[in-house]
């Protein structure tokens, strides 16, 4: 048996009394990498264990991948895949940009998934045929727009900065094609792309829970997600989305160089 949309919106509304408590209030950080910055918070891990006990609790035969704690069961059929908070250095610098990504794998692929932003009130959902929106304006069915050509698109990253020397290249061919870019919204850019509003992302250094949750997301909208390679993003890695089939296929060109 798999969950329905109120199981869902249950483990969300348990990250939600974790996460949003502490956004804006001057929680403490931790660095999770010697040598650079990588946070995580109280929030982060209150969070995940609110979401995993619910789990547990009705789909004990499920298997749990999360960011923050340790993964159990994953050579089961049914995987949740769990980033508690999507964008922590968002959070921790008081921007309403971060979002609680669950998603679920069926067979090794994600079949549902649901994006949260507790502050501003917006709930995006995969039920496994279709995608929608719930929030201050309403609930709706969202799907991908066509923009048409990739000059018409905007694109969307969380920073160049991100890249490589070799990648920062690729992504830079990308970027000098499209109408206009911006930086900085980590998941919630993969939503607003579901959604209609904008036309690429393009990232890299992505994990299997920063992805598990987009992947139902976009695709049941309508639009693209794969590795840069074209191959399936369940595992994250570099990773494009796009609302169209033709800008695709042109931003996948001009990442190899073609």
């Amino acid at each position: 048996m798999l969950p329905d949309r109120a199981f869902f919106d249950s483990l969300a509304d348990a990250a939600r009394s974790q996460t949003l408590p502490r956004f804006r209030v001057g929680t403490a950080v931790t660095n999770k990498l010697h040598g650079g910055f990588d946070p995580v918070t109280e929030a982060d891990q209150a969070a995940e264990l609110a979401i995993r006990e619910l789990i547990v609790n009705s789909f004990p035969d499920h298997g749990i991948l999360g960011e923050e704690h340790e993964s159990i069961g994953l050579d089961r059929e049914h995987i949740w895949v769990i980033d508690p908070i999507d964008g922590t250095r968002a959070f921790i610098s008081g921007v309403p940009v971060w979002g609680t990504l669950i998603g679920l794998r069926s067979g090794g692929r994600a079949v549902m998934g649901l994006v949260d932003q507790p502050f501003t009130g917006e709930r995006y959902f995969a039920d496994g045929s279709a995608s929608w929106y719930s929030g201050p304006d309403g609930a709706h069915r969202i799907q991908v727009r066509d923009c048409g050509d990739i000059s018409n698109a905007i694109l969307f990253t969380t920073s160049p900065h991100i890249f490589s020397t070799d990648e920062r290249s690729q992504y830079d061919r990308v970027e000098s094609k499209v109408r206009l870019f911006r930086y900085g919204t980590d998941c919630y850019a993969y939503a607003l792309l579901a959604a209609g509003h904008v036309d690429l992302v393009v990232e890299n250094g992505l994990k299997p829970y920063d992805v598990g949750a987009l992947i139902p997301l976009i695709e049941q909208a309508g639009g693209i997600i794969t590795t840069w390679d074209g191959g399936r993003p369940e595992d994250g890695g570099s990773i494009i989305a796009a609302g169209s089939r033709a800008v695709y296929e042109q931003a996948m060109d001009l990442l190899a160089g073609r």
